[in-house]
């Protein structure tokens, strides 16, 4: 241990030479390296903890740049957690470590948790959340938890046997489309350093045993007001998995989706919509909201939000065309519950286009961008 680097953490008091050395002494976990995960990595590599085991089993996007600030332009297309590692090692060699490309299951949540101190949830989506709860839980470790969307965040410290663990508070994920992605919903590129540090802080109060973590606690912020609150939450005996009679024995996966089915809904191709525009054949409603719309969009289509269709706004203002209607979102998702709407609203059936404004990028014309 090098004291020079660690001059202004030997300063403090409550850190000190022990402190440095405990630190030097742990192992983390941090589950994906992007938005929240890139902050957390850099400060906990540069504070000097020991061994760094960063999981993500993604590829750098041009979209990522916005707010993933371990990466830049030329990474374009590389592996996430090789990247990162190659950063984090020109950061501080000081730190072992171990870049892990491959996806968080059932199968392998467990192994990616054993012998670790401490473990970092960066990861953006439901299903995996309820994964590494679940083998934390199970394996006895603290798990610094947070979650970003839009301008909102919401920070805490999951730890069983000392405070509520993520399933007592959220038991249950979302219905399907409750809740949009941060790649439907957008993210204030700058709320992920905010809250990945954050994360970081609390990381090395725990692993140094100092201070008051979040347990217990819910940490609230609203970056457009500049506002923390903290909630209190508490362990629920009735939890699944760290209750009085727990029935997870083993981390389960929930069956979680971000959007709504679409299975059932009549969709078409990009080539064929594409085709009836050129015979102005057919009506195509995009139902994103304006935001949305300004980067990308087809030629030809018109705007009506899908909120438009909740309220049954929209119903009067498609009614003046007879044209077969092709209602459209980023992906499919919105587009087929706008359909749903609209059949159940008024009889008329429309079809969903398949994979959205992605699949017409990728199919009809490659000059609308991606996002």
């Amino acid at each position: 241990m090098t004291s020079a680097r660690y001059a202004r953490h030997l300063l403090l008091p409550e850190v000190g030479a022990a402190g440095q050395r405990r630190l030097a002494a742990s192992r983390v976990v941090v589950m994906g390296a992007g938005g929240l995960g890139a902050p957390v990595l850099s400060y906990l590599a540069a504070a000097g903890v020991g061994e760094l085991t960063l999981v993500d089993d993604d590829t750098v996007d041009l979209t990522n740049l916005q707010r993933q600030v371990l990466f830049a332009t030329d990474d374009i297309g590389r592996p996430k957690a090789e990247v990162a590692a190659e950063r984090l090692a020109a950061l501080n060699p000081d730190v072992r470590l171990s870049p892990r490309r491959e996806r968080i299951t059932e199968e392998s949540v467990a192994g990616l948790v054993a012998g670790a101190d401490l473990v970092v949830d960066g990861t953006d989506n439901f299903a995996t959340r309820y994964l590494v709860n679940d083998a934390c839980v199970l394996a006895g470790v603290p798990l610094v938890w947070a979650s970003i969307l839009r301008f909102d965040a919401q920070v805490a410290v999951w730890w069983a046997g000392h405070g509520p663990c993520y399933r007592c508070v959220f038991p249950r994920p979302p219905e399907a489309g409750q809740v949009p992605s941060c790649a439907e919903g957008g993210v204030l590129g700058a709320l992920a350093g905010t809250v990945g540090a954050v994360q970081a802080t609390e990381a090395l109060k725990l692993l140094m045993d100092v201070g008051d973590p979040l347990v217990g606690r819910l940490l609230v912020h609203d970056a457009l007001r500049q506002t923390w609150d903290a909630v209190p939450v508490r362990r629920d005996p009735g939890c699944a998995v760290c209750g009085d009679a727990p029935t997870i024995r083993a981390p389960r996966t929930e069956q979680v989706t971000c959007t709504v089915a679409v299975d059932d809904v009549p969709t078409v191709s990009a080539q064929e919509v594409s085709a009836l525009l050129r015979d102005d054949a057919v009506r195509v409603v995009d139902v994103r909201g304006e935001a949305e719309r300004s980067i990308a969009a087809i030629a030809g289509s018109e705007a009506v939000p899908l909120e438009a269709f909740r309220d049954g706004s929209a119903f009067a203002l498609l009614a003046d065309d007879e044209r077969p209607l092709v209602l459209v979102c980023k992906s499919g998702g919105r587009s087929a519950e706008a359909v749903r709407l609209l059949l159940a609203g008024t009889g008329r059936a429309a079809r969903s286009l398949d994979g959205g404004v992605l699949a017409w990028a990728r199919d009809v014309d490659p000059a609308v961008p991606t996002y």
